[in-house]
């Protein structure tokens, strides 16, 4: 199932039950899951009913029930997959969730590298084949009778369908993710490599529909369930990559402009300038503010100076200071996809940018970079 880079705000638990921590990870189940396993029961019941013709109803829709567990159990694994590959490369992974569609792995930070994304994208299916084998020896080793055969036979089958539909070629799912790795990889352009994951969503999303068109047009068994199974799956493909290229769009630094260029020269002062008189030297540029022994204190805060100078305007500067935090601290030669992943991933509305020496060489202020991606005027 899918990763995504997620850029959400909301706490890691909101969104589903807590079943257990996985490396740190969280892994929650979402409401939308038992949705999921009332369906499957439903509709796998009758079809263990006709393959084991002695099951009555209750223990069809009991084996029913535990296939909808392996199969759960399975999805974790094809995340956990995503979830502990990417922890090993260095890519944070807020949470991993289980819905209604399968699963997701939530990589907080978009890979800078198109060999991350492919590595990532590519764990999840190698563990859905490797579970398939495992219990592909178990359904040929087992006497082909019986609920435990049966249960061994569906969860092979489940996991192959699941490694063969995450490698189809079209975000958001895991082929297209590696689609993108390699087009990024061949033209060095990640948005030219998240367009061709989107064209190949629409050519899978196409194909899943004229499949079940072909179930109606022949009459197929299964032809209503074929269909309402491929429109699910198509609208899955096709939301999921117009939100890729939504996400892409916006992460998209602008062309021919450098950090240098948007961040503001930097002013130091001591922390005890009083807050008005930092205000009028500030003048457009980021303020560092200095203890007496060298320290930083932090970066003035202009809102915050503001509302102190109209009723204080000789109260110590350092009291309209925003602290200088390890996560707040750019390096001016850090790449666009870096710089662009800390300002998401940090709520702080100015960075200390430092060159190679650990000296301070600007600010970088949120609106001044949000203005900039909108193609406007920073300053």
């Amino acid at each position: 199932m899918p990763t995504t880079a997620s850029p959400s705000r909301a706490g890691p638990h909101d969104g589903g039950l807590l079943l257990c921590r996985v490396a740190g990870v969280p892994v929650l189940l979402s409401p939308s899951w038992w949705l999921g396993a009332v369906l499957i029961v439903l509709l796998y019941t009758p079809l263990v009913g006709r393959i084991l013709p002695g099951a009555g109803v209750w223990e069809s829709a009991l084996i029913a029930a535990v296939f909808t567990v392996l199969l759960a159990v399975s999805v974790l694994l094809h995340e956990l997959g995503h979830c502990l590959v990417a922890l090993r490369l260095g890519l944070p992974v807020r949470r991993v969730r289980l819905f209604l569609l399968g699963g997701i792995s939530e990589v907080s930070r978009t890979p800078v590298k198109p060999a991350q994304e492919g590595v990532v994208a590519a764990a999840g299916p190698a563990v859905s084949i490797a579970l398939a084998a495992a219990t592909g020896v178990g359904w040929f080793a087992l006497a082909p009778v019986g609920a435990i055969w049966l249960l061994v036979a569906q969860t092979c089958v489940a996991n192959l369908a699941v490694a063969v539909f995450n490698l189809l070629p079209g975000l958001p799912l895991d082929g297209g993710r590696m689609l993108r790795a390699a087009t990024w990889s061949v033209t060095g352009r990640r948005a030219t490599g998240t367009t061709a994951g989107v064209v190949g969503a629409g050519v899978v999303a196409a194909c899943l529909i004229a499949w079940a068109l072909v179930g109606l047009l022949r009459d197929a068994p299964d032809q209503w369930l074929r269909l309402g199974v491929c429109v699910l799956m198509s609208w899955f493909v096709i939301a999921g990559a117009g939100a890729e290229h939504a996400a892409e769009q916006r992460r998209r630094w602008p062309d021919g402009l450098a950090l240098r260029d948007l961040v503001r020269p930097v002013l130091q002062l001591p922390a005890e300038s009083p807050v008005g008189d930092a205000l009028l030297a500030a003048a457009g540029r980021g303020v560092v503010l200095v203890r007496a022994d060298g320290i930083a204190v932090g970066l003035l805060d202009q809102t915050a100076a503001e509302r102190l100078a109209t009723r204080a305007p000789h109260e110590p500067a350092e009291r309209a200071a925003e602290p200088v935090a390890a996560e707040t601290i750019l390096l001016d030669s850090e790449s666009p996809d870096e710089v662009l992943d800390r300002v998401r991933a940090v709520l702080a509305w100015q960075f200390l940018v430092v060159d190679a020496d650990g000296r301070p060489s600007g600010v970088l202020r949120r609106e001044d970079l949000r203005e900039a991606m909108r193609g406007r005027p920073h300053r």
